[in-house]
């Protein structure tokens, strides 16, 4: 993955378009929204995840890899109705059935979060909480 300075911009595979602003909060260890997370709020509830405690609500969400569960859409797509749904999300590797629930969200005209596939290592050197931002396919850091 090229790009700019250390701020980025950094290119992404868009898989479902879209604009997002938030802190970034990166999921090292793999995650399953079914269960993993409260649709209500946003809270991570896996006490195995890295991100245990935090919410995803208005984040830029950046997951190294997702753990199954074939309601993961039914959960995000609780996520955006409820207004705690990240504000992007940056996947290391496609999760087709996480990106149903958004997908969903934007036939029923909901706001939504972008979805791009991208390098998450290129975030190895960024403070979660960095403010990214995400437009059209590409990621960058604010100073």
């Amino acid at each position: 993955m090229t790009g700019g300075a250390s701020g980025g911009p950094w290119p992404g595979t868009v898989l479902i378009a879209g604009a997002g602003r938030g802190p970034l909060l990166h999921l090292r260890q793999p995650i399953s929204f079914w269960g993993g997370v409260d649709p209500a709020s946003g809270r991570i509830t896996d006490p195995a995840s890295d991100g245990a405690g935090r919410s995803v609500a208005g984040t830029v969400l950046a997951i190294d890899r997702t753990r199954g569960s074939s309601s993961s859409s039914a959960v995000m797509l609780e996520l955006i109705h409820a207004g705690a749904a990240p504000a992007a999300l940056l996947l290391a590797e496609p999760d087709a059935i996480l990106a149903v629930g958004v997908l969903a969200a934007r036939a029923m005209g909901w706001p939504h979060p972008p979805v791009l596939r991208f390098d998450t290592a290129v975030l190895a050197a960024l403070a979660d909480g960095t403010v990214l931002t995400v437009e059209e396919g590409r990621v960058a850091a604010l100073a």
